[in-house]
């Protein structure tokens, strides 16, 4: 997150968070870190958050929540995403509901995940560079369909499971 943070001259600041998909609290942690006034920590799992994070002031412990299905207890400024079976399809209109308007998602894109419905592999199966990619102009393009515009996107400094490729998308939600 850190290295989206800074590539996409995002200062969170004063900024109230969501961080779906937080498991550990990776993202919540460098949120926090950085300033921000309040990050939700949403996650269908249970108990797997840090201790630091869970005790944290600034951090409101959602588990054994799903994002998908979820009223925000109240509108954010950022919503992080790093999920890892629910295709970005789902995840970024749903974090599109928690946002206020121009406000904005970061989401870390994992081709080797949406690879089996696009092309067919197994969710873990090594992806070659190109295929990497071609999954993610798909999905960039389907969220284009759906009305919702990446603003900017980035490899992720890290790399996934199996060696993959990871991207992370900037999207804001339209003000009106």
């Amino acid at each position: 997150m850190a290295g989206a943070l800074d590539a996409f001259d995002v200062d969170v600041r004063g900024l109230s968070c969501a961080d779906f998909g937080c498991n550990v609290g990776g993202f919540t942690d460098c949120l926090i870190r950085r300033g921000a006034d309040v990050v939700y920590a949403v996650d269908t799992g249970y108990g797997e958050l840090a201790w630091k994070l869970r005790k944290h002031p600034r951090v409101v412990v959602m588990e054994r929540t799903n994002a998908l299905h979820v009223d925000p207890p109240a509108c954010v400024d950022l919503v992080c995403i790093d999920v890892a079976w629910t295709p970005q399809r789902l995840i970024i209109p749903a974090a599109m509901n928690w946002l206020k308007p121009g406000a904005m998602v970061i989401s870390l894109l994992k081709p080797h995940y949406e690879s089996a419905k696009i092309t067919g592999h197994k969710p873990h199966a090594a992806l070659s560079e190109q295929e990497s990619h071609n999954i993610c102009l798909h999905v960039c393009e389907g969220l284009l369909a759906e009305g919702m515009t990446p603003s900017a996107v980035m490899h992720s400094p890290l790399i996934g499971k199996g060696g993959n490729a990871e991207f992370l998308l900037l999207l804001h939600k339209p003000v009106k």
